[in-house]
């Protein structure tokens, strides 16, 4: 008899070591499967993808989801959303220091409360938006260097044992993965940004315009829109350089190309194609509308004061050119050149004026 009890003692014990090192063994593919994912791709959402399988695989909570800190507001968003009532937390936004995951992130430390019910900071409302009953939270700092970029939380995890350190670790390894994640996607957001933007007037630059031209003029032919450009030369600018200086000059690009933003539909886009002179493409805009956007633009500019903190008080005048697809072309590199050929029209008579492309010089309202 104690020979069968010593003999099944030692197959628990085989049988528990052969769990272990499954575990362990299942841990290490984890990571090898992450760290594969971090360095072959610069996508977000493959690696957040691979993150959200294996918590759901090795912790098999109810709900888990992913938080990301909006610093701008001081409120975190649902990134990521897993299981029961998933798709309801979709449109909610936690303050910073609300609920167990804001108090996460507001200071940036992991939380492991057994029973909410208990725990003064559990944000109930969430629970009445997924018509949930939530009994357990595990939250997890996403940190990367001293900054919290979000928080991983789940909810309903723990067994009659609670939450085991084994579970924890690899949780926080985890986190640090979607860390890393997150800091490499806005490094390639920010990279992207600086290719596409200029620098002085934070408005896409003409290496850009011939991207969204080439992509407009394919939309426009595909769905028979029409569109145009309107292309913007400021009047004598050269003066303002040699009297107040480069410094100053590039101020007064800067002022003039977040006006032209600060008057654009959502829908348009507004370039600096070089030196004192912007474009816009208006997609979905006949000329006879662009001809309205053109006069608007060029009063707003020759009335506007430019470089007011800096008490020079400058005004200054635009030569304006117009040009549609496909009322005057159906190609990129014409229809560029005809919408500068017509900003030249006023450039080299009257200054300080519109021209339409097959149209000529606008009488002066």
């Amino acid at each position: 008899m104690e020979e069968t009890n010593n003999f099944s003692g030692v197959e628990r014990r085989r049988n528990s070591a052969v769990k272990v090192n499954q575990r362990e063994a299942g841990e290490v593919a984890v990571f090898q499967e992450l760290g594969k994912a971090l360095t072959s791709s610069l996508q977000l959402d493959q690696v957040l993808r691979t993150i959200m399988e294996k918590i759901d695989e090795f912790l098999r909570p109810d709900t888990w989801s992913l938080l990301l800190v909006d610093e701008a507001k001081q409120e975190l968003h649902f990134e990521l959303a897993v299981g029961k009532g998933a798709q309801a937390l979709k449109d909610i936004r936690i303050k910073m220091g609300q609920g167990i995951a804001g108090w996460v992130a507001q200071h940036g430390e992991k939380v492991i409360v057994p029973d909410v019910s208990k725990d003064t900071r559990f944000f109930s409302k969430v629970d009445e938006k997924t018509m949930m009953e939530t009994q357990s939270i595990v939250a997890i700092p996403v940190r990367f260097r001293d900054r919290c970029l979000g928080v991983i939380e789940l909810i309903n995890c723990m067994g009659p044992d609670g939450f085991q350190g084994r579970d924890l670790a690899l949780l926080e390894a985890l986190a640090d993965f979607a860390a890393i994640a997150l800091e490499n996607a806005r490094h390639v957001q920010r990279i992207h940004e600086l290719t596409i933007t200029d620098d002085c007037t934070s408005l896409y630059n003409a290496r850009h315009l011939n991207f969204i031209l080439e992509t407009e003029i394919y939309r426009s032919q595909r769905y028979d829109y029409e569109f145009s450009l309107v292309f913007i030369d400021l009047d004598h600018f050269k003066k303002v350089n040699d009297t107040f200086g480069h410094l100053m000059g590039s101020k007064l690009l800067a002022e003039v190309g977040e006006k032209i933003k600060t008057h654009c539909r959502l829908i348009d886009f507004a370039f600096r194609y070089g030196g004192d002179e912007f474009v816009l493409l208006l997609p979905q805009t006949s000329k006879e509308s662009a001809i309205v956007v053109a006069r608007r633009l060029h009063r707003l500019i020759r009335e506007s004061t430019w470089l007011q903190a800096e008490n020079l008080n400058i005004r200054v005048t635009p030569s304006v050119g117009v040009a549609s697809y496909p009322a005057d072309s159906r190609t990129k590199a014409e229809l560029l050149h005809l919408a500068d050929e017509a900003m030249y029209v006023v450039k080299n008579s009257t200054r300080d004026g519109v021209a339409v492309t097959n149209v000529g010089l606008l009488p002066v309202p």
